[in-house]
């Protein structure tokens, strides 16, 4: 089988050396950092489980374009039944890791690569699907992990791109030649780029006549010469810096998502990565038809896992306090369940009704309509969620003091006194809890739901597109018997020439 183990992916990113930045310092060594690791961590758990008898049948699938079992993240959807276990991988790897699993941008790249790519060459008579077909294979071979990167600075949202001051503020192809192409700019906010064998480029907006050079798409190593990582730094990242044992912190292993700027100062990339140059009008199908993959994920999937987390917490909190009889206690337990339930409902219809995209192209894409409602629903349902386990957690969530005061001989005897609730709990075990708690509910979980795979007001735009109520209004002109001037025109006339024959 084409399956790395943990410890082969783990040695394969040994071999490369990423340019990274955090905190003001350079990032010598991503295994070793404790906030970069744990990228490495979430990674490889997803080659852990592909192997495992237990979960493989969710984190593996068969590929006809190599012949063999490959991992799920390296696969391309090619039927309902693809895109439903889509869904549950989606649904498993973030409740089991409690964070993102980093190769989930590039497996939803490589549905927009696929479909679009077909399209074109099709239409124009390119020979890009072949080349991505290609890419694919060895990813698969190879069991790379594969990060996406759509997201970019743009400059002032009422111009055009080529109106801006700096025109680096998108990547753009700067060169070209028999060998390949040059490009320059930025990415941002993406997932785990740094820690990835490969990193897939795809345009982020629609591209108009004389943006061509902004339509651009491809494949590249992390290490790729003139690629920099900016990575973020928050207080749990210092946190984590500061730990001498992370079993102290929320989340110990996976801790909270981490991003960076990805820079591009003048990257080369070879002919055989590029699967996209200058067709700027299948821009706007590389992004929409990576939103409406990445939208069933990320609204309907992965953050219902986020909230199985969360609600296990609630759930554990009430039970340590002695809440279990209170009848409000139990109905916000009961409204978060209810939540989670209907964004999984959601995907899970985005995936049901999903559809080959386009036509004979051979690539399956959720339904566009429930994927956008299933991210709509979650941005707010987990705003919700959060605002729920903090009332039931209560205020020691955000005051709760370090663990560390149960190791202080002057401290330990009240902190496991007054922490343990009088309960058969030990007060480590509470503290751990809360402390859980505050990585969801005080953490960067809320702002990172709300704004991946697009904010409220992507959605609320794209269903405007896409939603057609000629069935609606269907049904209310047959309920009504309502006609139209023309055929009450046409009745009107029936109906003299009856009477007019009536009378002779």
């Amino acid at each position: 089988m084409a399956l790395k183990t943990p410890e082969q992916f783990e040695e394969s990113l040994k071999s490369l050396k990423p340019r990274v930045f955090m905190n003001g310092q350079r990032v010598d060594n991503v295994l070793e950092n404790p906030n970069t690791r744990t990228v490495v961590e979430a990674n490889k758990a997803s080659y852990e489980w592909a192997l495992d008898p237990a979960t493989s049948h969710i984190m593996t699938a068969y590929s006809p374009l190599i012949e063999d079992t490959v991992n799920r993240y390296t696969y391309v959807s090619r039927s309902v039944d693809d895109l439903v276990k889509k869904a549950e991988a989606g649904t498993f790897t973030s409740e089991t890791l409690g964070t993102c699993i980093y190769r989930c941008v590039g497996y939803d790249c490589f549905h927009s690569l696929w479909s679009t790519t077909w399209e074109m060459d099709r239409d124009l008579g390119t020979s890009y699907h072949p080349r991505f077909l290609e890419y694919l294979k060895w990813v698969q071979r190879e069991d790379l992990s594969v990060a996406g990167a759509l997201t970019e600075p743009r400059g002032q949202r009422n111009k055009r791109a080529l109106n801006w001051p700096d025109p680096y503020l998108s990547v753009k192809v700067v060169d070209k030649n028999d060998k390949g192409i040059v490009v320059r700019g930025a990415k941002i906010n993406i997932s785990g780029g740094f820690a990835s064998n490969e990193i897939v480029v795809l345009p982020q907006s629609a591209h108009s006549e004389g943006e061509s050079d902004y339509a651009v798409a491809f494949a590249t190593p992390p290490d790729a010469p003139g690629i920099t990582f900016v990575c973020q730094y928050t207080p749990f990242s210092a946190e984590r810096d500061l730990s001498d044992d992370i079993e102290e912190l929320g989340n110990p292993r996976f801790g909270q998502r981490e991003t960076s700027m990805i820079i591009f100062e003048d990257v080369f990339v070879p002919w055989e990565r590029v699967f996209s140059c200058g067709e700027y009008p299948y821009a706007v199908k590389f992004v929409t038809r990576f939103a409406r993959t990445h939208r069933m994920t990320c609204g309907g999937t992965c953050k219902v896992g986020f909230m199985n987390q969360i609600i296990g917490s609630a759930k554990l909190v009430q039970e340590y306090k002695g809440l279990q009889t209170v009848p409000h206690i139990n109905e916000e337990l009961a409204e978060m369940v209810a939540l989670r339930e209907t964004c999984r409902s959601c995907g899970l219809a985005a995936a049901y009704k999903g559809s080959e995209e386009p036509e004979n192209s051979g690539v399956y894409l959720p339904d566009e309509l429930m994927g956008n409602v299933s991210k709509l629903n979650v941005c707010n349902a987990f705003w919700r969620v959060m605002a729920l386990a903090g009332d039931i957690g209560g205020g020691l969530i955000v005051t709760l003091p370090s663990l560390k005061e149960l190791q202080n001989p002057e401290t330990r005897a009240y902190v496991e006194e007054f922490y343990s609730f009088g309960g058969d709990e030990p007060a480590e075990n509470v503290m751990k809890v809360h402390k859980h708690l505050q990585n969801w509910t005080a953490g960067l979980h809320g702002v990172g739901t709300w704004h991946g795979a697009g904010p409220v007001q992507a959605q609320k735009i794209m269903l405007q597109r896409v939603i057609n109520y000629d069935h609606e209004k269907d049904l209310v002109k047959r309920t009504l018997n309502l006609k139209s001037k023309g055929e009450s025109k046409a009745e009107d006339a029936a109906h003299d020439t009856a009477d007019e024959s009536d009378i002779e």
